[in-house]
């Protein structure tokens, strides 16, 4: 897997957030295959989290454009990963958001220094106008790392997804441009 992309967003602090490399494996590995990370993301994440997995995230998200994944780097450690999920159609101008931390990492900021980096390229680079998130109802502590990001609560999501064998609600949070300016484009049909 090549690495070519060296996509990096400054962040304050000491972490960044950069392109995926395929020397980032190990990293995420040590990091994701945790059952705390796991009961807070979606299904698509697998636990037990084995370097396999890692492997083929990597070589999955290399070639992406526009870069919407990116792994959060402390001192050159991959301990966690945040990224986009562009909408299509009507939706092509908002995009929901997604983020996890190795736990040892909590508490410390790191997420929400990451959210808000993430959006501010979300916002000015890729020109969205939204970016929102699904966090599980019983994720409090998400909840206020969008809440310190400039979330808003948009509201509750009754029984919307099934999580470890358990039916749960989910909030909706939401954060948008403030001022928008574009050009109306006639359309063709």
């Amino acid at each position: 897997m090549a690495e070519r992309d060296s996509t990096i967003l400054s962040c304050s602090g000491l972490i960044l957030l950069r392109s995926p490399a395929i020397s980032d494996a190990k990293s995420l590995y040590k990091h994701a295959n945790n059952r705390d990370v796991w009961i807070n993301l979606r299904d698509r994440m697998p636990y037990p989290y084995s370097l396999e997995d890692a492997v083929r995230w990597l070589e999955y998200v290399q070639d992406q454009q526009p870069r919407v994944s990116f792994v959060i780097d402390l001192n050159g450690e991959a301990i966690g990963g945040i990224g986009l999920i562009l909408g299509s159609d009507i939706e092509r101008c908002s995009a929901e958001v997604g983020y996890w931390l190795g736990a040892d990492h909590w508490g410390r900021g790191i997420a929400t220094t990451a959210l808000q980096r993430v959006c501010r390229y979300a916002f000015e680079d890729l020109g969205l106008l939204r970016v929102f998130a699904t966090p599980i109802a019983w994720n409090p502590a998400s909840f206020r790392v969008l809440e310190k990001a400039g979330f808003e609560r948009e509201g509750t999501m009754r029984n919307a997804c099934i999580k470890d064998g358990k039916v749960m609600d989910m909030a909706l949070y939401g954060k948008v441009v403030e001022e928008v300016e574009f050009e109306r484009q006639s359309e063709s049909v």
